[in-house]
């Protein structure tokens, strides 16, 4: 089977999940190639393109798609496993923006302090390297990140005909800018609409956790992925299963909310994983879990729960094994 490969061109990108036509159908088991730009389209270059001037509003954090994923169907779990996320330039751009981001007064948290001050970083992105780097723009500090590709948005239509911003992360994915989101991870979308309309961009060279001032080192990428749709087993929210764990995704504000969520959603698939009792399975996870914030500045704010595999008693493949499944068939792919 050969991959599918997309590449849009400008005007065929989305800015919604939901309320959009597919560009192309394709069928559990396919690998695609996907192609997908900066949440900036592109526009920002250098310490002169401010995003208030050359960007507009809503037409920021395009994703590539939605494409239609044949036999998915409400009730149904689209698993998406992701190869490889290569950067496409070699360089990519951050931001600080007035009233966006973890540390300044935004309208929903709203003082009297000054605006942040708008300004521009630019990242070497050096491939053969693994590297990313940084320079000061006040000082001549210079130093080098590792490069840690990752995609900040990924998710499925919403229910009930809904169409929600690509900026917005919930329980149909979205905007989750999590690092967890890297090759060798594979995510977990309940469907909720005939075709599940899978949809993604917002490629990051690299993020640090909370992502606090709202922007990552934002690239475009060549993303290749590989689907499988699980008949008859719902998923209320996100999940990510790697190699090393399994980890559940909460979406809300305030922050508190969306850490519930996710650690009831882990307690509850621990539990059925492995037979444990609830309440075990809970006491387990408070002691060998993690939590990593995703991103404390979108319209939701993303936490992650996570526990690794090797403190779980014999646990069973999580939606039957499709993890390794997807693994094995997009590495033929190569």
């Amino acid at each position: 089977m050969d991959k599918i490969v997309y590449r849009p061109v400008r005007d065929e990108f989305a800015y919604t999940f939901g309320g959009r036509m597919p560009v192309a159908h394709v069928r559990s088991g396919d690998v695609l190639q996907v192609f997908t730009e900066d949440c900036f389209g592109g526009l920002v270059r250098g310490p002169a393109d401010l995003p208030s001037q050359v960007c507009r509003m809503p037409y920021l954090n395009p994703v590539s798609g939605p494409f239609f994923v044949e036999d998915a169907e409400p009730g149904d779990t689209l698993a998406v496993h992701l190869l490889s996320i290569e950067p496409t330039r070699n360089w990519g751009v951050s931001a600080t923006f007035p009233h966006f981001g973890a540390l300044t007064s935004t309208s929903q948290t709203a003082t009297l302090q000054p605006p942040l001050q708008e300004r521009v970083w630019v990242y070497e992105v050096d491939k053969t390297a693994g590297v990313v780097r940084y320079r000061a723009t006040g000082s001549d500090h210079v130093v080098d990140l590792p490069l840690e590709p990752m995609i900040g948005t990924i998710g499925v239509a919403p229910g009930g005909f809904e169409a929600r911003c690509t900026i917005v992360p919930d329980s149909h994915g979205g905007n989750l800018d999590t690092p967890q989101l890297r090759a060798g991870a594979t995510v977990y979308l309940g469907v909720r609409m005939h075709g599940a309309m899978l949809a993604l961009g917002d490629g990051h060279a690299r993020q640090g956790e909370g992502e606090a001032c709202g922007v990552g080192v934002e690239i475009a990428t060549a993303t290749t992925l590989a689907v499988e749709v699980i008949k008859g087993v719902p998923t209320l929210w996100p999940r990510i299963e790697t190699d090393r764990a399994v980890m559940s995704v909460g979406a809300a504000r305030p922050l508190e909310d969306a850490y519930r969520i996710a650690h009831r959603d882990l307690v509850g698939w621990t539990a059925c994983l492995t037979g444990l009792d609830e309440l075990d399975a809970y006491q387990l996870v408070s002691q060998a879990g993690r939590a990593p914030i995703g991103n404390v500045c979108d319209p939701n704010y993303t936490v992650v729960a996570a526990i690794d595999k090797q403190f779980l008693p014999s646990p069973a493949a999580a939606y039957g094994g499709a993890h390794d499944r997807l693994r094995l068939l997009a590495a033929r792919h190569r």
